[in-house]
């Protein structure tokens, strides 16, 4: 490692990110390990200059106190502790510690350096993809969107042509989305690049099933699915590229925080995995991903691409996925983007798509009634997908978005806007 580090452990707060991101704008990398982390980890996390015990609200879990091995603190590294009364620690704070507290504790006390940066960091996850790899090869799954671009482009620095990517179109994609990402990898950037249309397969497996969670894990187990079987073609694959970030750990919940929701390649990967897996972005946030790209030289507009969630439509349109309600969807996001284009918007806001619930309203067309469906248009701005703002878009904007999915989507008779931030909402509807 070439940079300084300061671990925080999770024993109940749910400030642990905002702790991590004002260490991070100090210069200074910072990681979030669980409470019961051992010693032996502690040591194979190598530059560990400092310990922050971060306790909370959620201290207590199934009836008992969440406690950290009391053998931590033989190791001799500065500790600050939190709201956590059971510490041995000589520096205690009953909040979460300011900016100034935090430089003291960090610069005077562990005596760190503010040597964190993209290009430190990635120096450091090349060499440690290296040493878990080996000679061995890595199966990737490639979206097309940023975190799985990013982590592409550290596997193919990290381990060249024994990386094998894979596009699998599960038929929940965005308009012409997996003939895009054709184009630009195995066209332009010449990486190895397998493509699978399992888009049947996907919607047979997902017919009828409604519940949120367990579409997600449908996909999920899905896409791993597809991925042995292009493994078994292949020879050597011992491992598994995933472009989880750190929100997606959160969301899918960790020893002390409830799960939000879980995500594909969290919550949804199956238990008999056949892979290990290779994550060289789980310790960073959204903004950060972005920058890493930046620094491994992606095209701008890859990098800086809207962010599209690995069950993709699927999570957008509502309850059980239906073929019109799907079209519907597809058909009024890329009106929106074509839209938000044209208006610059697509420059200026974080992320932005349809929705279409699972259930009809009244209308008339053609001086008849008629039900049919709703569009939901969503658009946020956000740093690090923790929280979201709503855009205030101009009305003349939502008006002509709104005559074109009336005038050219089949099925719909209404359009809305989400006006929910995150909190309460989350960014996604399911």
């Amino acid at each position: 490692m070439k940079q300084d580090l300061i671990v925080i452990l999770d024993l109940g707060s749910t400030q642990n990110t905002v702790i991590a991101r004002q260490i991070r704008d100090l210069g200074v990398y910072s990681e979030i390990h669980p409470h019961d982390i051992t010693v032996d980890e502690v040591k194979a996390l190598k530059n560990v200059k400092g310990i922050i015990l971060n306790g909370g609200e959620n201290r207590v879990v199934d009836g008992q106190e969440v406690e950290v091995r009391t053998e931590l603190y033989d190791l001799g590294i500065p500790m600050l502790s939190v709201d956590y009364p059971q510490s041995k620690c000589e520096k205690k704070l009953s909040s979460l510690p300011d900016q100034e507290t935090l430089k003291q504790f960090i610069f005077e006390e562990c005596g760190v350096e503010a040597n964190w940066n993209m290009k430190n960091f990635i120096e450091d996850q090349v060499e440690l993809i290296r040493q878990q790899v080996g000679d061995r090869k890595v199966l990737l799954a490639l979206s097309g969107g940023v975190d799985s671009s990013v982590v592409a482009a550290m596997l193919i620095k990290a381990i060249g042509q024994q990386l094998v990517c894979v596009h699998v179109n599960h038929g929940l994609m965005r308009k012409n989305e997996s003939e895009s990402v054709v184009k630009v990898f195995r066209d332009e950037l010449h990486a190895n690049l397998i493509y699978v249309d399992a888009s049947e397969r996907f919607l047979g497996k997902l017919e009828n099933v409604a519940d949120p969670e367990q579409k997600r894990k449908t996909i999920g187990g899905e896409f791993i699915r597809v991925f042995e079987e292009e493994a078994r073609k292949l020879e050597g694959i011992d491992f598994l590229g995933q472009g989880t970030i750190y929100p997606d750990i959160i969301e899918s919940g960790t020893k002390t925080a409830k799960m939000v929701k879980s995500h594909h390649n969290v919550g949804g990967l199956p238990e008999d995995l056949k892979f290990e897996l290779v994550e060289p972005l789980k310790q960073l946030f959204k903004d950060e991903v972005r920058a890493c790209g930046v620094e491994l030289g992606l095209p701008h507009d890859m990098v800086y691409r809207q962010p599209f969630p690995g069950p993709g439509l699927g999570v957008r349109c509502l309850g059980a996925i239906t073929r019109d309600r799907l079209e519907a969807v597809r058909e009024s996001d890329a009106i929106l983007r074509e839209e938000f284009a044209r208006a610059g918007l697509d420059k200026k806001v974080w992320q932005y798509f349809t929705v279409v619930p699972d259930f009809k309203s009244v209308g008339m067309k053609n001086n008849a009634r008629v039900f049919e469906y709703m569009v939901i248009i969503r658009a946020i701005n956000t740093i690090d997908a923790m929280t979201a703002s709503i855009e205030k878009v101009d009305w003349d904007v939502l008006e002509r978005i709104t005559e074109r999915i009336l005038a050219e989507v089949g099925n719909v008779n209404r359009v809305c806007y989400d006006m929910s931030p995150k909190p309460p909402a989350t960014i996604e509807f399911e």
